[in-house]
């Protein structure tokens, strides 16, 4: 037993000395940094909550955070229902070319986030952009932006939660499915009422990705900001707003305490998907 245990002590070493080194005491210096505050006369001082007393007030900051919301509430549905279906249609394609869907549905995730905005960028500019040179749509104005930034992530993150659901798709058991067709239940019956329910616990993993991921969106927007400032603004999602704070302003201590509130937020948003789900399958 103690040869095991240092055997496993051994193998979960280099994780923990990742986990501790860029995760957990970058964390605990910015906490630090967000309890200070730095002015002329003093240098650093004490603040305490002041930093984020002042996030809470910002009306900028709770503009941002509010979109991001109104932004997942509407692309988690889309990205995970796209891939529901895309995962239900390739594993019912008993074929070759199942192997080529998945694969090209996997690619667009494959490319780096900041290449594939860029790509998307040359399309939506308004100059030369083919949507604005064919189709006469400019999708970088305000009115029609949060809906390009959409566009991007799903393009760039809907692959990546099909082959998650296709992956639990394949692990349920055939004969279920054989035994469905003999009493009378067709393909689309069969997805809907008996596929979908069996990969649930990997529709609630994937729909937690998605929402974390849209409560920080950052990566996107700032890429496509220089193509209208107008319409994406330095405090147009929170994490965006955070960055410009820190690297425009050098106002670290209070973006510092933005980050957190904003972890904050996703760890509100995540419980409450997770407590409903829970709570549904209880009252089931």
């Amino acid at each position: 037993m103690g040869r095991q245990a240092v055997a496993g002590w051994l193998f979960v070493t280099p994780f923990t000395i990742l986990l501790v080194a860029f995760l957990l005491l970058p964390m605990a210096y910015a906490a630090k940094l967000s309890l200070y505050r730095s002015t002329l006369v003093e240098g650093e001082v004490f603040a305490w909550l002041d930093n984020y007393g002042q996030a809470l007030g910002d009306p900028q900051f709770r503009q941002g955070v509010l979109r991001v919301i109104i932004f997942g509430l509407v692309q988690t549905p889309i990205m995970v229902g796209l891939a529901l279906v895309f995962a239900l249609l390739i594993d019912e394609a008993m074929s070759r070319l199942s192997r080529f869907f998945r694969l090209a549905a996997f690619v667009p995730y494959a490319v780096p986030a900041v290449i594939g905005t860029l790509m998307w960028g040359f399309l939506y500019s308004p100059r030369t952009g083919l949507f604005n040179s064919v189709a006469g749509l400019e999708l970088m104005s305000s009115n029609l932006v949060l809906l390009s930034l959409g566009n991007v992530v799903t393009w760039q993150w809907a692959g990546y939660n099909m082959i998650v659901l296709y992956a639990a798709l394949q692990g349920l058991p055939r004969d279920v499915y054989e035994s469905a067709r003999i009493d009378g239940a067709g393909p689309v019956q069969i997805a809907l009422r008996i596929k979908t329910p069996m990969i649930s616990a990997a529709i609630v993993l994937v729909t937690i990705f998605t929402i974390i991921g849209t409560l920080q969106f950052f990566t996107e927007p700032l890429i496509l900001q220089p193509l209208n400032p107008g319409a994406i603004t330095n405090s147009y999602t929170p994490n965006l707003y955070a960055y410009h704070q820190a690297f425009s302003y050098q106002q670290y201590n209070y973006s510092a305490a933005i980050s957190f509130l904003l972890g904050a937020v996703v760890f509100v948003g995540s419980y409450i998907f997770l407590f409903a789900t829970r709570r549904r399958n209880a009252l089931r």
